[in-house]
């Protein structure tokens, strides 16, 4: 349990944190638990958000400034891997050719325009966001990677992080991920407690979309398609809970 806990947290944040056993069983419990570092990493955000806002700075500044700050913790991996994701899909290659182009070094158009809309929006929706929605769409975020590994997905690849991670969550952990989410979820709008888990539940379906299409394209997850559906998650999660 402790060695999937530092994989999830070395995994999913910059934390360096010393490395302890990686094998599936240890991917296993880190996905589980990818929504409590997600939870935590909302927290960190929405205290920076709030630090901002009370210290007078302009609304899309703060919005801006948390954005950057997520990506920072983050290593930037997750939009790295929806640039590459996005390039891979865009280019209507399959298979090996797909992933190929997923591993390039470089980013295309496709990828720099969904970085681009990305961060926009988040930023744009966060202007209207309060601290409980930013928890709840940074843990949705990483409640995307929980089902995203659970099993009966498979990996794109014999090696790689989609290999570690792919099929190793029982569909039992995703539903204790999911009631885990729908906590901060009950607070995100104040007034309408529904549409927290509402807009967990829209982002979820794109997410079980994207990972229909990625099993088709790619024939299964890659490390960039669960950054992918990270971002996903979390900025059609920031989306839904601002809706007025």
């Amino acid at each position: 349990m402790s060695d999937g806990i530092r994989l999830a947290v070395t995994t999913l944040t910059v934390l360096p944190l010393r490395a302890g056993r990686v094998d599936r069983s240890t991917a296993a419990v880190a996905m589980a638990v990818a929504p409590v570092v997600g939870a935590v990493l909302g927290l960190v955000l929405a205290g920076l958000h709030v630090a901002l806002r009370a210290a007078g700075s302009p609304d899309l500044v703060a919005a801006g400034l948390t954005v950057a700050a997520g990506a920072l913790l983050t290593r930037g991996l997750h939009l790295d891997g929806l640039a590459d994701t996005v390039d891979a899909l865009g280019s209507y290659r399959s298979g090996p050719a797909a992933l190929e182009i997923m591993k390039k070094p470089d980013i295309g158009p496709f990828g720099v325009a969904a970085l681009a809309v990305t961060v926009l929006i988040q930023a744009a929706a966060l202007t209207e966001a309060g601290p409980w929605a930013i928890v709840t769409a940074w843990a949705a975020g990483r409640l995307a990677i929980t089902v995203a590994c659970r099993r009966g997905v498979p990996p794109a690849r014999p090696d790689g992080l989609g290999a570690l991670v792919a099929s190793t969550v029982p569909r039992w952990a995703v539903t204790a991920g999911a009631a885990f989410v729908v906590v901060p979820a009950l607070a995100a709008v104040p007034g309408r407690p529904w549409q927290g888990p509402a807009a967990v539940v829209l982002s979820l379906s794109a997410v079980v979309l994207l990972l229909r299409h990625a099993v088709r394209r790619f024939g299964g997850i890659t490390g960039d398609v669960l950054g992918a559906v990270v971002e996903l998650a979390v900025t059609l999660t920031l989306v839904a809970v601002t809706l007025a």
